[in-house]
């Protein structure tokens, strides 16, 4: 802070401090603090409350279906004279015989008869009818609860079987009980405390896997489920298998993550060497322009075309089968997409200038008489490598590495692309599934603030493996 007085002076400085306050708050600070408190938020459609409220809807339409289909005749028609709930509860039949959805769900009736409900011997199914019934069970982490037994409410559900009249009088009075529980249960929800970690919770869940004999033993044979078991991500209870999902698959993306970042290295470090320390100025430049070059196109277009290359009928098959080594006719290409080697490839290739830039920043910096020297005293590549070069270059290969981490440990587009589906999931598609695919975004929230949390801690790690300090990334811009 001294420095940048005595050189820009206070108004300037002061100016700076403001600006980088702000980014920090507004880009950082910020938006985890939304995402924590959305992590310790139960999700609305898991409140009793919610479950209360649901119930009162689904009652309410089953006495307006009920009451259409009981006043209105129903149609032979070709679908079965499915009937059209309407806004005010009214519905008749129509010309296609279609069902409209309501946002409680959808009425699904079987085919009628000539004239109202009444007359027939069973009425038709409806989902929300069915779904009328007060013993809903709530959600619990540790127990099984039902509303009727934690209210003391009376057990009351539609019975198909009653006469239609009896059914709509339960369903009045399930709606009933069920609107008044949901008022109360909102006003003891708005003064009770309302954060919770069972979202954190979700992520060591453990799930069934349903699984015939021979499979178990198939599966139980292998590693990797083995090292799951030595990690209490799988255990058998009852000889049923359980696995902790998401646990699995955020550890399965940290050990890809660390596994791309030092593939990456091992394909960095040498073209950084080169360009740096064991070329001319001259030709360094045309290698650097080879590396920059190719990232003028969008990731996005250069992930795509990667597809065009580990395609069934792409390049690497297609020079496979020219060369002889395969017969695409007959079947035989290789299927690179359901190789975890193809994702690391193409990641290392997508973020390679993550980890070559800080690596030949600080290799430029250092005194080639060092090297010479070291020539001259009869010190081996090796040596020479592993006493001056890595040693100077370690805070670029710090920097380097954990950009290339924690950007192949959020990927989302790679894999997702060049899987197409056919491999284990990452982590970052388990936090979008929750967001948009499951409509559970407090979950979501959950797995995306552990997430970062738990690369942080490895971070840190790292730094002290390696002995930087934050100080020492300063080498990288200098």
């Amino acid at each position: 802070m001294k420095r940048l007085l005595d050189t820009y002076g206070r108004l300037l400085t002061a100016g700076f401090a403001l600006f980088v306050a702000l980014w920090a708050l507004g880009l950082i600070i910020l938006p985890q603090v939304s995402m924590l408190e959305r992590a310790l938020t139960a999700p609305k459609r898991q409140l009793d409350s919610s479950i209360a409220g649901t119930l009162g809807r689904d009652a309410n339409l089953c006495v307006s279906i009920l009451r259409a289909y009981d006043n209105e005749p129903i149609t032979n028609g070709t679908n079965g004279g499915l009937a059209i709930p309407s806004i005010s509860g009214i519905s008749s039949p129509s010309a296609s015989s279609m069902t409209v959805p309501s946002m409680g769900g959808m009425a699904v009736p079987s085919i009628g008869t000539q004239g109202g409900i009444s007359n027939a011997s069973k009425r038709p199914y409806i989902l929300q009818c069915d779904r009328a019934d007060t013993h809903q069970r709530i959600v619990r982490s540790t127990t099984e609860v039902y509303l009727d037994e934690l209210y003391n409410l009376p057990i009351l559900r539609v019975d198909e079987t009653q006469s239609v009249a009896k059914q709509i009088e339960v369903a009045q009075a399930i709606s009933e009980l069920a609107f008044a529980l949901e008022t109360e249960l909102k006003m003891q929800e708005a003064q009770a405390f309302s954060y919770t970690l069972d979202n954190f919770g979700a992520l060591f869940a453990a799930r069934y896997i349903p699984m015939l004999p021979e499979a178990k033993r198939i599966d139980d044979a292998k590693v990797i489920k083995k090292i799951y078991t030595r990690l209490g991500l799988r255990f058998e209870n009852g000889g049923e298998i359980y696995e902790r999902i998401g646990a699995i698959t955020l550890f399965r993306t940290l050990c890809y993550a660390m596994a791309t970042t030092l593939l990456a290295l091992l394909v960095c470090y040498p073209v950084a060497y080169k360009v740096a320390l064991a070329t001319k100025p001259e030709r360094a430049v045309w290698m650097m322009l080879a590396l920059i070059i190719p990232y003028a196109i969008v990731e996005l277009m250069r992930v795509y075309a990667w597809t065009t290359i580990i395609d069934n009928r792409g390049l690497l098959n297609s020079m496979l089968d020219f060369a002889g080594f395969i017969d695409m006719q007959a079947g035989e290409s290789i299927q690179f997409k359901r190789s975890a080697l193809t994702v690391f490839i193409v990641i290392v290739y997508t973020y390679v200038l993550f980890m070559v830039f800080p690596i030949l920043n600080v290799m430029s910096t250092l005194d080639r008489n060092q090297i010479d020297a070291a020539k001259d005293l009869g010190a081996s590549t090796f040596r020479i490598q592993w006493r001056i070069v890595i040693p100077h270059s370690k805070p670029g290969i710090a920097v380097g590495s954990i950009a290339t981490f924690m950007l192949a440990a959020g990927a989302f587009s790679v894999p997702r692309i060049i899987s197409r589906g056919l491999q284990s999931e990452w982590f970052s598609q388990s936090i979008y599934n929750k967001f948009f695919e499951s409509e559970n975004s407090n979950v979501g929230a959950a797995y995306s603030f552990g997430f970062t949390l738990i690369c942080f801690v490895i971070v840190a790690l790292f730094m002290w493996i390696m002995r930087t300090r934050l100080k020492d990334f300063a080498k990288v811009q200098s």
